[in-house]
Protein backbone atom coordinates (compact mmCIF):
# COMPACT_ATOMS: atom_id res chain seq x y z
CA UNK A 1 0.00 0.00 0.00
CA UNK A 2 2.62 2.75 -0.71
CA UNK A 3 1.64 6.02 -0.18
CA UNK A 4 2.97 8.48 -3.28
CA UNK A 5 2.25 12.02 -1.37
CA UNK A 6 5.40 13.30 0.23
CA UNK A 7 4.88 14.18 4.19
CA UNK A 8 5.40 17.95 4.30
CA UNK A 9 5.80 20.05 7.15
CA UNK A 10 2.46 20.99 7.72
CA UNK A 11 1.10 17.07 6.41
CA UNK A 12 -1.43 16.28 9.46
CA UNK A 13 -1.19 12.61 10.48
CA UNK A 14 -3.19 10.16 12.43
CA UNK A 15 -3.31 6.80 13.30
CA UNK A 16 -5.58 4.60 11.45
CA UNK A 17 -7.71 2.41 13.71
CA UNK A 18 -8.11 -1.40 14.23
CA UNK A 19 -4.60 -2.23 15.39
CA UNK A 20 -4.36 -4.00 18.65
CA UNK A 21 -0.90 -2.11 20.43
CA UNK A 22 1.28 -2.94 24.29
CA UNK A 23 4.08 -2.33 25.61
CA UNK A 24 6.38 -4.59 26.81
CA UNK A 25 9.49 -4.25 28.39
CA UNK A 26 9.31 -0.50 27.07
CA UNK A 27 8.76 -1.04 23.67
CA UNK A 28 5.37 -0.75 22.01
CA UNK A 29 4.75 -3.67 19.97
CA UNK A 30 1.94 -3.89 17.64
CA UNK A 31 -0.50 -6.35 15.59
CA UNK A 32 -2.33 -5.13 12.56
CA UNK A 33 -5.53 -7.14 12.16
CA UNK A 34 -6.35 -5.52 8.89
CA UNK A 35 -3.07 -6.94 7.39
CA UNK A 36 -1.94 -9.85 9.58
CA UNK A 37 1.40 -8.55 10.74
CA UNK A 38 3.29 -7.66 14.01
CA UNK A 39 5.49 -4.56 14.39
CA UNK A 40 8.12 -3.93 16.96
CA UNK A 41 8.01 0.30 16.83
CA UNK A 42 10.22 0.16 19.67
CA UNK A 43 10.26 2.93 22.69
CA UNK A 44 10.98 6.17 20.45
CA UNK A 45 8.57 4.53 17.92
CA UNK A 46 6.03 3.65 20.41
CA UNK A 47 6.31 7.35 21.50
CA UNK A 48 5.45 8.67 17.79
CA UNK A 49 2.62 6.34 17.67
CA UNK A 50 0.95 7.59 21.11
CA UNK A 51 1.59 10.97 19.61
CA UNK A 52 -0.18 10.15 16.13
CA UNK A 53 -3.16 9.22 18.37
CA UNK A 54 -4.72 12.45 17.13
CA UNK A 55 -3.91 14.58 14.20
CA UNK A 56 -0.72 16.16 14.39
CA UNK A 57 1.27 17.80 11.63
CA UNK A 58 4.30 16.75 10.84
CA UNK A 59 6.60 19.68 11.73
CA UNK A 60 4.88 20.03 15.49
CA UNK A 61 5.63 15.83 15.73
CA UNK A 62 9.39 16.65 15.17
CA UNK A 63 9.36 19.65 17.57
CA UNK A 64 7.62 17.74 20.57
CA UNK A 65 10.02 14.67 19.84
CA UNK A 66 13.32 17.07 19.77
CA UNK A 67 11.84 18.56 23.16
CA UNK A 68 11.63 15.74 24.80
CA UNK A 69 14.98 13.31 23.18
CA UNK A 70 18.35 14.62 22.79
CA UNK A 71 18.47 15.13 18.96
CA UNK A 72 19.25 17.75 16.64
CA UNK A 73 15.91 18.90 14.51
CA UNK A 74 17.53 18.24 11.15
CA UNK A 75 18.20 14.38 12.29
CA UNK A 76 14.69 14.09 13.85
CA UNK A 77 12.82 15.49 11.05
CA UNK A 78 14.67 12.80 8.81
CA UNK A 79 14.40 9.50 11.21
CA UNK A 80 11.09 10.93 11.47
CA UNK A 81 9.93 11.10 8.27
CA UNK A 82 11.59 7.74 7.20
CA UNK A 83 9.52 5.68 10.19
CA UNK A 84 6.10 7.39 9.35
CA UNK A 85 6.59 6.51 5.81
CA UNK A 86 7.01 3.09 6.67
CA UNK A 87 3.65 3.41 8.85
CA UNK A 88 1.90 4.95 5.90
CA UNK A 89 3.18 2.25 3.54
CA UNK A 90 1.85 -0.61 5.76
CA UNK A 91 -1.42 1.16 6.36
CA UNK A 92 -1.12 2.08 9.82
CA UNK A 93 -0.95 5.98 9.70
CA UNK A 94 -2.52 8.29 6.81
CA UNK A 95 -3.13 11.68 6.21
CA UNK A 96 -5.98 13.41 8.46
Amino acid sequence: MMNSSPVLPRTVLKQVPGHIVSVMDGETVMLSVQNGKYYNLGEIGGAIWNELAQPIAFEELVERLTAEYEVEPEECSRQVLRFVDMLRNEGLVAEG
